[in-house]
């Protein structure tokens, strides 16, 4: 035990000394006054605020657009250049930065294309598709001495950096477990028939890049992909991200837990495949946390979204300590004592200013002053990736199994028969489509693979078949 402690200790040294040789970067930035010019590549609705988001910055201007759908670049009031290969838009050498804001499957691999460019990248949330992608992305990073700042903007936001410094300084007192929740009453996909005819303004070739063109089985296009494997990581990793890197922010990890177990499903009867309820029990240094992700209505909750154990509304972190406790979601929480007293607020704005952190950067040529450099979004994208690749192998199993195997942790055992009346009140029969519950699974920090019981068959989702052209490469 000692000497794997000393041998993580060793590592994270190194990692730290890694990204000090990285830190100062020859500022490449164009024009007057140190104008960093962007592009965006992808403008659905998250790229399109980008859009308006990095063209309102001081001394920054959004100079190119790109996407695999032509009707998407048809932006009124944009007069920049317009490329449907994001390729043809790095090769514009005036560019300094790029804003990625692609569907999941491309994160990536895009990121590692603008880094080879020498272009500067800020890369959406979740960072990657598979774990071993996104280490190859980091790699690239340093490699190419690039800035990276990964998107989960809440590390940019006063009030979790705020909470971090008073959880990290003891004003709790020691932590002893913290439940972790994402709350959305979202809509089945719907079920078709048979393949989708692909628009003729989408070069889906292009589009699926990484990814086999496989046949379109949805009836939206666009952003219903984020429920099918091929391309999309499901809620966990489209939402629950965010939330659980506030965790790691919060308590201070440098990495990622080391066992990890997961239940849910998916019980709507529609075309997607990841689970609509997931919840997951995992452990970091002796710290328990549970993550629970909820897409379906809840009955007996306020508008459809609540079913969160300890919060209400869309979820957020519970943090118990041994002097109170704490409460913090998107835009600001609070902190109690152990009789419910509230002794602290924390006000936030979500995130504002996560662009504007990457910008400054990018002109000062340091990735030391990131809020979101890519290593830490990195290792929070890495614990989604766990949670999945947990419930993917799992098996259908009755909810006494799933009782037994967390009933060490009474918040684990609270999520599961909240879970169970929840389903109950959707009307969902567990006997006909049960729980799938993963195997208890262990993970090293150090190798980013999972190892003992169960690990070959966990190891295989570590990363996907590439196809040519669109590789992300053993040397990049």
């Amino acid at each position: 035990m000692k000497k794997q402690a000393i041998t993580r200790r060793n590592f994270i040294k190194g990692v730290v000394a890694a990204s000090t040789v990285y830190s100062l970067i020859p500022s490449s930035v164009q024009g007057a006054n140190n104008r960093v010019n962007v592009g965006i590549i992808g403008v659905g609705p998250k790229g399109l605020l980008h859009v308006k988001g990095f063209g309102k910055i001081e001394n920054a201007e959004v100079i190119a657009i790109s996407d695999p759908d032509l009707t998407r670049m048809e932006i009124a009031d944009y007069s920049g250049a317009k490329h449907q290969d994001f390729r043809k838009l790095l090769e514009m050498k005036e560019i300094d930065a790029v804003v990625i804001a692609t569907p999941d499957h491309w994160h990536s691999l895009a990121a590692i294309t603008a880094c080879q460019a020498g272009k500067h990248v800020y890369v959406e949330k979740p960072v990657s598709h598979n774990i071993w992608e996104g280490r190859q992305m980091v790699k690239a990073a340093r490699k190419y001495n690039r800035i990276v700042q990964a998107g989960t903007q809440h590390r940019s936001c006063p009030a979790v950096q705020e909470c971090a410094k008073d959880v990290q300084a003891g004003n709790y007192g020691k932590v002893l477990w913290a439940h972790t929740s994402q709350l959305e009453a979202l809509k089945p996909i719907g079920k078709v028939g048979r393949p989708m005819e692909v628009p003729e303004s989408i070069d889906y070739n292009l589009w699926s890049g990484p990814a086999s063109p496989l046949p379109v089985m949805r009836k939206k296009f666009h952003y219903d992909w984020h429920w099918q494997w091929p391309w999309g990581t499901g809620q966990m990793g489209n939402w629950g991200v965010h939330y659980i890197d506030d965790l790691r922010h919060i308590l201070g990890w440098d990495d990622v837990p080391t066992s990890i177990q997961a239940a849910g499903n998916r019980w709507w009867d529609d075309d997607g495949q990841t689970p609509n309820m997931h919840m997951c029990l995992m452990e970091h240094q002796g710290v328990k946390v549970v993550v629970d992700i909820r897409n379906m209505a809840d009955p007996a909750g306020r508008g459809g979204d609540s079913g969160a154990i300890y919060l209400g509304s869309r979820g957020g972190n519970h943090i118990m300590c041994e002097n109170g406790y704490i409460k913090i979601s998107r835009g600001g929480g609070k902190g109690y004592d152990p009789d419910g007293k509230i002794i602290k607020q924390y006000r936030g704005t979500g995130g504002e200013g996560h662009d504007v952190n990457f910008i400054d950067a990018v002109r000062l040529g340091s990735n030391k002053s990131l809020n979101c450099e890519i290593e830490v979004g990195h290792q929070s994208t890495v614990i989604c990736h766990m949670a999945n690749v947990n419930w993917q192998i799992g098996r259908e199993v009755d909810v006494d199994e799933i009782r037994d195997n967390v009933k060490p942790h009474e918040d684990a055992v609270s999520t599961i028969e909240s879970h169970i009346a929840q389903l109950n009140g959707n009307g969902v029969d567990l006997k006909t489509k049960p729980f799938v519950m993963g195997p208890k699974l262990k993970y090293d920090t150090i190798s980013e693979t999972f190892i003992g019981n169960n690990a070959a068959r966990a190891n295989k989702y570590l990363r996907r078949v590439y196809r040519e052209p669109f590789e992300v490469k053993e040397e990049i």
